[in-house]
């Protein structure tokens, strides 16, 4: 049995220590990848330090990975008829951007991405064009497309039942649009305007430096959440705009502000109602507001369910990038290569950074 090297989580709050692991054989509707880059995120950084999800030590944690399927396990489709997708892997050639599996595996090690090699089930999996051009690139989009997809989904937005009245128009508002999630929610938030919704604009929350770089992405109004004013500068530019404003997806921030908003198109006689799709988990203090319902994004516990979620969310992915229309954002950096520079990516992570996706190089 051949071995790699990982960065493992040896106990909560210690630095993550390189090692040598035995390396797995995938098993049925398994990849084994090679890892290539890897992407930080904040949950990264919860997991290291305290211990969030993690139910055993040692473990392997991360979850944005890209690199080249290396095998495949039994019951992966290996050509585009095996599924309705058309997603399909092929060993030593297909290169992928995956999100780990390893949260609903109990965190074993195995499916952590922190690591040379690495399980992910083939759902959490999205094929890349042989010409995209970066393995940094790649790794910063999994959990940045998944998380505003699911969004969709739990506001309604992925089907004809979205809560909008018969003739009215809406303003999708992206709250902390200069985060990994919400650049991404931009760009896809621009596709609903072409896919028949009720979208007719993207409303943008982001810090004054950033609004350029967010307005590039294809949000139509860009305002200063810091601003005092900011809710009554939303409401009004909405209404000047013609447009209502019942759905918000939350990529970082406060949400109370988001309740303010919506509250502003919300009630009244007939009773209409608005839907907050919140990245970050929920705090308990948060007050309910009447006709605002908060919703903690959140793929399916139940496996059957949430690997379909996943091979959906996954073959979008794939397709919008191999379509062009979308790009990763924000911007990769990279803080080193090599897995002993992990932790200092973490660390850097936890000073908070804005408009800028870490990244560490784990081969060439």
């Amino acid at each position: 049995m051949s071995n790699h090297l990982a960065a493992v989580a040896v106990a909560q709050g210690q630095p993550l220590q390189v090692q040598s692991r035995s390396t797995p054989k995938p098993g049925a509707g398994e990849l084994l990848l090679a890892v290539k880059s890897i992407a930080l995120n904040p949950a990264d950084t919860l997991m290291r330090n305290a211990g969030v999800f993690i139910q055993n030590y040692p473990t392997v944690i991360g979850f944005d990975v890209a690199g080249v399927v290396l095998e495949v396990g039994e019951g992966v489709p290996t050509k585009s008829t095996d599924n309705e997708h058309g997603v399909f892997f092929q060993s030593g050639i297909t290169k992928v951007a995956a999100y780990s599996g390893a949260v609903w595996q109990g965190c074993d090690p195995d499916y952590g991405i922190f690591q040379e090699r690495c399980l992910v089930p083939w759902q959490h999996a999205a094929p890349l064009p042989d010409s995209f051009p970066s393995w940094h690139l790649a790794a910063t989009l999994p959990v940045s497309v998944q998380v505003p997809l699911c969004a969709w989904d739990a506001l309604g937005l992925s089907s004809s039942k979205s809560g909008i009245a018969a003739g009215e128009k809406e303003a999708l508002l992206i709250w902390g649009a200069s985060s990994s999630v919400g650049t991404m929610g931009v760009q896809l938030a621009q596709l609903q305007k072409t896919e028949g919704s009720a979208i007719r604009a993207v409303y943008a929350t982001a810090g004054a430096t950033n609004h350029a770089y967010v307005k590039s992405l294809g949000a139509d109004r860009v305002f200063d959440y810091k601003s005092p004013d900011v809710v009554d500068a939303i409401v009004s530019a909405a209404e000047e705009d013609g447009l209502v404003i019942r759905h918000c997806f939350l990529g970082t921030g406060d949400i109370v502000f988001c309740q303010a908003v919506l509250s502003a198109f919300s009630g009244g006689a007939e009773g209409k109602s608005g839907k907050i799709a919140s990245a970050p988990i929920v705090p308990p203090e948060i007050k309910a507001v009447e006709g605002i319902e908060v919703i903690f994004l959140v793929p399916s516990p139940e496996r059957t369910v949430r690997l379909a979620q996943f091979q959906k969310w996954m073959a979008q992915l794939s397709k919008y990038v191999a379509a062009g229309a979308i790009k990763p954002s924000p911007e990769p950096r990279l803080v080193g290569a090599g897995l002993d520079t992990i932790n200092t990516g973490l660390d850097t992570l936890s000073q908070g950074v804005s408009c800028s996706k870490l990244v560490v190089q784990i081969e060439e």
